[in-house]
């Protein structure tokens, strides 16, 4: 499985940026993506994932991190192989390196992961 994310950019505090990720390779069984954050001097979080579902059988759950809640949206494109994730509301304190990660069935660890998209928010 590869991932190639894009989309990252600099952005005002309270504007929008949509990030994408495409999965390519065998995806056949890929039933859960989510994206990822990493701030400077900051432990890698969890911003949004889609589980239970994938590129081929579709449907699944997405799970939010608290402070994302409401201002992010995680959605998936089957026909084009491809994760979304829209952003709105951004402050400050959602600069970080953006990575896409995907895992396949059965799989317990996020073993698949994208090259890492950068955004800034600016104040």
């Amino acid at each position: 499985v590869q991932l190639q994310a894009s989309g990252g950019g600099l952005v005002q505090a309270g504007g929008s940026l949509r990030l994408s990720c495409a999965a390519s390779g065998s995806i056949f069984d890929v039933n859960a993506m989510g994206w990822y954050r990493q701030a400077p001097g900051k432990q890698r979080e969890l911003v949004a994932s889609i589980t239970g579902g994938g590129f081929i059988t579709g449907g699944g759950g997405t799970i939010y991190a608290d402070s994302v809640k409401g201002r992010f949206t995680i959605s998936r494109d089957n026909a084009k192989n491809t994760m979304y994730l829209q952003m709105s509301g951004l402050k400050s304190a959602d600069t970080a390196v953006y990575y896409c990660a995907a895992k396949r069935f059965s799989e317990t660890w996020w073993n698949y992961w994208g090259q890492g998209t950068q955004v800034t928010v600016s104040s």
